[in-house]
């Protein structure tokens, strides 16, 4: 897989491992306390590092962050996610095909 290409498939947990790492510096020991899992269903850590979403940098504190893979990972979720309410924003004018209503004229 190339830097810039994006996993095929990647879970909610995983965004959410993304989108928490993304949030401001974290070192190893934090994603460990965190992150770390003995369940063999929830490895979003190791899963996120072999695949090559986050890195690790540095001598003693080592930093973990996001690499280039996993920041348009992010923002390709980002882009993907449903509005708030849980339903895709509509064009404005265009009439809610469930109810059959034109919001202009509510």
């Amino acid at each position: 897989m190339q830097e810039d290409e994006v996993p095929p498939s990647i879970s909610l947990l995983t965004v959410q491992f993304l989108i928490w790492l993304a949030d401001r510096p974290r070192t190893y020991a934090d994603v460990m306390e965190a992150w770390r899992s003995t369940c063999p269903r929830i490895s979003v850590w190791e899963d996120s590092f072999t695949t090559g979403l986050v890195r690790c940098e540095g001598g003693g504190r080592r930093a973990v962050s996001l690499t280039p893979r996993g920041r348009t990972v992010l923002e390709q979720s980002a882009a993907a996610a449903p509005t708030k309410g849980g339903t895709e924003k509509k064009e404005s004018g265009a009439i809610d095909e469930a109810s059959g209503i034109d919001p202009r004229s509510q």
